[in-house]
C-alpha cells in the first residue's frame, strides 16, 4: 500500500504540472503569441522550444478534466461540485456572455460578436476558470499531503475495488449468496463512511443499509433517485444474506454488484 501511496502522490504532482502547462496553451490560445511571450516573460532564446512544447489544449484539456475531477471528488469532496461548474454550462442558461461563458465553450471554439462584427467574447472568458480548476486541484494536493486528509479513505477504496472483483469472480462461478454477501458489506459499509464524512449522528449501535440509506437521504446528502436505487440494492442483499425461501438470481446478483460499484462511485 505504501508503494501505491507513493504511486499516487507522483501521479498527482505530474497532474498539477500538466495543469500548469494547460493554463498556458490556454493563454496562448486566448491572447496569441505576443501577449503570451509578455505575461511569462519567455526569453528570446526560449521562445521556439517554449511554444513548441506547448500542449494542445482542444485535444489535451478533456482528459486532464476527467483525472482531476477523480482526484477533487476524493481528496476534496466538498469542491467537487465547483470543480464542474468552471467546465459544464450553467443550468439554465439563456445566452452566451461574458459571465456565462465556461471552458466547454473554448473547447467548442464559441464567440460573441457585436453588431459591428466585433468580437466581444471568446475563449479569454475561459481562462479565469481555467486558473480556479487549477487553484482547487493544487488545494487537494495539500490536502494529500496533509494531516487534514484521512489516509484510510483511499486505503478503503482499494479493499472495496478488491472485495468487488472477489465478488464478481464469485458470481461467475455461481456463489450467488456469497457474491451478494460480500458486496452487501460493501455497500454498507461504504454508506457508513459517507455519514461519518459528512458528521451524520448514527444513533443504531449496529445500522444496516436501510438505516443508513434513510439517514443520507433526511440529511440531504443524496436525492430520492438515489435513495431507491440504494433501496433496491438494500433488497438484494437481504435477499442473499436472510431469504433461504427464495434464491437469488444471476441477474439480481449481477445488478447488485454493478449497482454498489456506481455508489461507490457517485455517493462521496
Amino acid at each position: 500500500m505504501s508503494l501505491n501511496m507513493k504511486k499516487f502522490e507522483t501521479d498527482l504532482e505530474i497532474l498539477v504540472d500538466e495543469g500548469e502547462d494547460l493554463r498556458k496553451a490556454l493563454f496562448f490560445k486566448a491572447y496569441g503569441k505576443e501577449k503570451t511571450i509578455e505575461i511569462f516573460e519567455i526569453p528570446d532564446d526560449r521562445t521556439a522550444k517554449f511554444f513548441h512544447d506547448l500542449p494542445w489544449f482542444d485535444v489535451a484539456y478533456e482528459s486532464w478534466y476527467s483525472e482531476a475531477l477523480a482526484v477533487v471528488k476524493q481528496l476534496l469532496p466538498d469542491r467537487f461540485q465547483d470543480f464542474k461548474s468552471h467546465f459544464e454550462i450553467p443550468q439554465g442558461r439563456k445566452s452566451l456572455s461574458f459571465t456565462s461563458y465556461r471552458i466547454s465553450d473554448a473547447l467548442k471554439g464559441a464567440i460573441i460578436k457585436n453588431g459591428l462584427g466585433e468580437i466581444v467574447v471568446d475563449s479569454k472568458a475561459a481562462v479565469p476558470h481555467f486558473r480556479q480548476q487549477i487553484a482547487i486541484l493544487v488545494a487537494a494536493k495539500r490536502r494529500f499531503k496533509s494531516s487534514l486528509f484521512e489516509i484510510k479513505q483511499i486505503v478503503q477504496a482499494d479493499l472495496f475495488d478488491s472485495e468487488l472483483d472477489a465478488a464478481r469472480e464469485l458470481l461467475k462461478n455461481k456463489f450467488f449468496r456469497a457474491a451478494g454477501a460480500i458486496t452487501g458489506v460493501v455497500l454498507e459499509k461504504h454508506l457508513r463512511q459517507v455519514c461519518e464524512d459528512h458528521k451524520i449522528k448514527i444513533v443504531k449501535k449496529h445500522p444496516g443499509i436501510s438505516d443508513l440509506n434513510n439517514l443520507l437521504k433526511e440529511n440531504a446528502i443524496i436525492e430520492v433517485p438515489q435513495w431507491r436505487h440504494i433501496t433496491l440494492l438494500g433488497d438484494y442483499r437481504n435477499l442473499c444474506d436472510h431469504n433461504k425461501q427464495k434464491e437469488p438470481t444471476a441477474e439480481q446478483v449481477t445488478d447488485l454488484i454493478d449497482g454498489t460499484d456506481k455508489v461507490l462511485k457517485t455517493i462521496a
